[in-house]
């Protein structure tokens, strides 16, 4: 048995929500619907059968498109399809999508309930669908359903029929539904259209941000380092001198890092055997755009000449300890270490003999949403996982030049085409050298940097307050909700029908053998009758 609702006004009443559902077209009350193996493309005709999918359940509000259509040698259920006036609600899935409702206002013909999600009405003239879907919507009623899944992992959970049928909802009298539900939908009117501007607002920003990091890797950003020296009438290192640079560089620091391995063990190898060990990089996509004057065409394997990732396993986590980075916590803006989970400082330090990221590393993403760069400013230590790569950069290539390019549109794009698998996809570390950029001057490099950061300051500064006023919006929505089912939303008039009384019809039109002073051997209740339906159609 779920909890009792706090305090309600005298006219109201509650109960069981399996009490305030109308038979549906085969006399039952509940569809819970089917999961057959559909195609991979939506149903594009009225007259091709579609399952929706569980995204067409969005907080108060369906979208039929969202489906998949139903092979043609398979025979539809009717009795599925969803109609107008039904009411639906996720009932399996990830802990943030299941236990979402709708009401269907409206909708297209042939598409099916499928098997992650509940169908049901409200009495006609009794209860308000509206008012019931609202109350859905109520951080009361999301705490009770999610106390009410079951399953071993947030990524997969249920809400049994049986659970759900207890739930228990709150009644007032159906003209006072009516009014909460008019004064509500013209109130949400106007937050939901603050909202839609704000979402305006961070589509805008984030096309924005996407165009300013692909000025900064075209060479539009800042005047060229070709142009300025023309101008001034000086001369430049241009970038194929640079890049020589790098490409000694890269050899010199893994050559020192081999030495160090071999000091460790003693065992010092000659020149000409510590010269053969070394593999050269990559050579970079020649074709892969025009680029200014002045500048090179390069890639990661050839300016990082350290790429490792972190254990290709879950270590044992501790209380306290050293944070443990995953690919999840890595965004452009930052590391988000608030969110990480601890290990003990000695797996730490086993850890680190692998992987160590250091202060002018490279941190990018490889596992989950891969292609996203950060450089590591963090002054304390850290590990990471197999989600994250680290790469260590050669001197003579500004790290921040490095992020802005690994995160503008191509790179990106880049990453994407190098990523491999069907669900657990990974960058590879050997794929991700060839992601292709161009290379400026370094003097140019620090000019882009600086105007980049000016210009993405400013970005972010505008995201958080966009971010700030959405959550504003979803605190009044809330606040809303809990005025109208405090019963402070809307006058109350005296002359209603009380919901007590309203109930006991719903229940005496539902069972017919309904007799509310008579003991429970004289009638069936809703929950008796209900045990003996069939859910599956």
């Amino acid at each position: 048995m779920t909890k009792q609702i706090d305090s309600l006004p005298t006219t109201w009443a509650e109960c069981p929500i399996e009490d305030i559902f109308a038979p549906l077209e085969d006399g039952r009350t509940l569809h819970q619907g089917w999961s057959p193996q559909c195609e991979s493309f939506p149903s594009g005709s009225e007259e091709t059968w579609g399952a929706l999918r569980t995204t067409a359940i969005q907080p108060a509000s369906f979208e039929p498109e969202h489906n998949k259509a139903l092979p043609s040698h398979l025979t539809p259920r009717p009795l599925l399809q969803v109609r107008a006036g039904d009411l639906l609600i996720t009932c399996a899935g990830p802990r943030a999508r299941c236990g979402i409702a709708c009401l269907v206002r409206s909708t297209r013909p042939r598409l099916m309930i499928s098997g992650k999600m509940y169908r049901f009405r409200t009495p006609y003239n009794q209860m308000d669908p509206r008012f019931l879907e609202l109350y859905l919507q109520t951080g009361q009623a999301l705490a009770e359903i999610d106390r009410m899944k079951t399953g071993g992992s947030d990524s997969g959970l249920n809400l049994t029929h049986e659970r759900f049928r207890e739930l228990r909802v709150p009644v007032a009298p159906f003209n006072e539904q009516v009014r909460i539900a008019d004064e509500i939908e013209k109130q949400f009117t106007r937050l939901d259209t603050a909202t839609a501007a704000l979402k305006r607002v961070q589509a805008n920003l984030k096309r924005y941000r996407a165009s300013v990091l692909k000025a900064a890797c075209e060479g539009r950003l800042v005047p060229t380092e070709a142009e300025l020296a023309r101008r001034e009438g000086r001369s430049y290192e241009p970038a194929s001198l640079l890049l020589n640079r790098i490409l000694a560089e890269r050899r010199s620091r893994w050559e020192a890092e081999q030495l160090n391995k071999y000091r460790i063990t003693k065992k010092l190898p000659s020149d000409q055997k510590l010269k053969a060990g070394y593999k050269p990089p990559t050579d970079p996509d020649l074709a892969f755009h025009d680029i200014p004057e002045g500048w090179s065409v390069t890639n990661l394997g050839q300016v990082a000449w350290s790429v490792k990732d972190g254990p290709h396993y879950s270590p044992k986590y501790a209380q306290s300890g050293i944070p443990f980075v995953t690919g999840g916590q890595v965004r452009p803006s930052g590391v988000d270490f608030d969110s990480a989970k601890r290990i003990s400082p000695a797996l730490h330090a086993e850890l680190t003999r692998r992987c160590k990221p250091e202060t002018g590393d490279i941190l990018y993403t490889k596992g989950g949403t891969t292609g996203i760069a950060r450089v590591n400013t963090y002054d304390f230590e850290f590990s990471v996982w197999v989600h994250v790569a680290v790469l260590k950069l050669v001197p003579s290539i500004d790290p921040f030049y490095v992020q802005h390019v690994l995160n503008s549109p191509s790179c990106f794009a880049q990453a994407q085409r190098f990523t491999h698998g069907v669900g657990n996809q990974d960058l590879g570390l050997t794929r991700m050298v060839r992601i292709t950029f161009g290379l400026p001057p370094l003097r140019e490099q620090r000019r882009i940097v600086e105007e980049a950061d000016r210009r993405l300051s400013v970005i972010e500064e505008l995201e958080a307050q966009a971010s700030t006023n959405l959550a504003k919006a979803q605190q009044l929505r809330q606040a809303i909700l809990r005025r109208a089912f405090e019963g402070s939303l809307v006058f109350q008039d005296p002359h209603d029908e009380p919901a007590k009384a309203l109930l006991e019809r719903i229940r005496r039109t539902a069972n017919p053998g309904y007799a509310p002073t008579q003991g429970k051997g004289n009638h069936q209740s809703r929950r008796e009758l209900a045990s003996k339906e069939t859910f599956h159609v």
